[in-house]
């Protein structure tokens, strides 16, 4: 929770929501936690997720998967075959996290005219910069 001092709202380094909004500095986080989400059987194969992930580039992909797996979300599993397979899954704690990312995405798929709306008012402002 933000804190309140002398009047004046605080969002600490360490609050809640400076935490969780570090999670999404990286833009694609949620993209990928959100397709592993919804993947048949909970897993998929890095060539998989980067089809799906339309405008991701191989090394921001792998930089996403790194940090998500380094922050314990998700679960990378390296396949004793050759040529080599590896897949990704969340974690236990990545379903925790995925969960409400859903419910924002829910709100995007039944919201889809407010959000052309803000793209408007966006590009509105935009042109007349």
């Amino acid at each position: 929770m933000p804190d309140w001092v002398e009047g004046q709202l605080f969002f600490y380094a360490d609050s809640p929501a400076r935490r969780i909004m570090d999670l999404f500095s990286t833009k694609w986080s949620s993209m990928v936690l959100h397709a592993l989400y919804h993947w048949p059987e909970g897993r998929a194969r890095t060539g998989a997720l980067q089809r799906s992930l339309q405008g991701i580039s191989k090394k921001m992909l792998f930089q996403t998967l790194k940090e998500l797996e380094q922050r314990g979300l998700i679960a990378r599993h390296v396949y004793d075959v050759i040529p080599p397979k590896v897949d990704y899954r969340l974690t236990a704690l990545g379903l925790t996290f995925a969960e409400p990312i859903e419910k924002m995405y829910q709100w995007g798929v039944e919201h889809q005219a407010a959000l052309d709306e803000m793209e408007a008012i966006y590009q509105a402002s935009r042109a007349q910069e």
